[in-house]
């Protein structure tokens, strides 16, 4: 599995596998791409979790209507270098504050 953070509010667009863009009739299905229920908090903003599989290689993510409308924001992002789990576990490790979703709540993190 690969991973990523993405910024409340925003949204998966088109995702690119080795052989360019997803096609969902070839693949007969659409990709795997789960939000997870952790997160962190970074520069006061939320960033979640997400998981992808193996086959993507790439992902534009862009702001969903809430946020296009109340922030201004660039138009889309490509996200070119997806995470690995040891990175995710490092950067979770290393983030003044990390957020489960069930719960809603907040744990310590960082460095002492």
């Amino acid at each position: 599995m690969k991973y990523f953070f993405l910024s409340e509010g925003w949204i998966v667009g088109r995702v690119w596998e080795f052989g360019g863009l997803w096609d969902t009739n070839a693949w007969r299905r659409q990709p795997k791409i789960q939000r997870l229920k952790l997160g962190i908090i970074e520069r006061e903003e939320i960033l979640w979790l997400y998981e992808v599989e193996e086959a993507v290689l790439m992902l534009e993510v862009k702001p969903g209507n809430q946020v296009a409308d109340s922030v201004p924001t660039i138009g889309q992002v490509v996200l070119r270098r997806l995470m690995s789990a040891d990175q995710v576990i490092e950067r979770l490790r290393d983030a003044d504050e990390v957020m489960k979703n069930d719960a809603d709540s907040m744990i310590s993190g960082g460095t002492p």
